[in-house]
């Protein structure tokens, strides 16, 4: 998460949305930035609203604009998913390791959900049960859309690096599956095609 002060502007950090680039891309101008622990770079809108937004308020006294990068869902389970595939530094329990990505989206599909495909949904992240949600979303297959709102709000260059990429990995789906992850994710895909390009 990224606070700038003077813009009056808040970057929430959406997992898997390329969120690593845009942090080191943008670390030096912020006011504010929470990197670790994952809990706190990654803080939904809800948690932000109800802790942060409220001091941030109170100390500027004006809101301040809230942006986030939203990924297709398949895609965004496909990067999960190939993420947790690497050989070191994932917990036995949460890794994908000689699984298929239809294996991953049956657990993911799962109650209770299995700890490798334990990985929440973005329309939570994004847009909660009760209060406001993000001002402004950007679709993370238009980055060039984002780079080009925050050089104009930033009045500055971005060029982001290529960092934290999940490794390369076939995430065919079954047709099947996949019509059942639509119905179980309306909200995510109903949010999603919601965007403008």
């Amino acid at each position: 998460m990224l606070v700038f002060w003077k813009q009056r502007l808040v970057y929430l950090a959406t997992p898997k949305t390329g969120t690593t680039a845009i942090e080191a891309a943008l670390e030096p101008l912020a006011s504010v930035v929470i990197q670790r622990p994952p809990e706190l770079k990654h803080t939904s809108v809800h948690r932000y609203w109800r802790f942060l937004a409220p001091y941030l308020e109170l100390a500027a006294d004006e809101d301040f604009m809230v942006v986030a990068v939203m990924r297709e869902p398949i895609d965004w389970l496909g990067s999960w998913y190939r993420y947790r595939q690497r050989i070191s530094g994932v917990h036995p329990d949460r890794s994908t390791s000689g699984m298929s990505f239809n294996n991953f989206i049956e657990g993911y599909l799962s109650d209770p959900q299995p700890e490798y495909a334990n990985v929440g949904w973005q329309s939570r992240f994004l847009v909660p049960e009760k209060g406001p949600g993000v001002d402004r979303l950007f679709r993370y297959d238009d980055m060039g859309s984002l780079v080009g709102f925050l050089e104009d709000r930033l009045d500055c260059e971005i060029t982001l690096p290529r960092l934290n990429v999940s490794p390369e990995g076939s995430t065919d789906l079954d047709p099947a599956l996949e019509a059942r992850l639509r119905e179980a994710c309306v909200k995510d895909f109903a949010l999603y095609d919601s965007l403008r390009t």
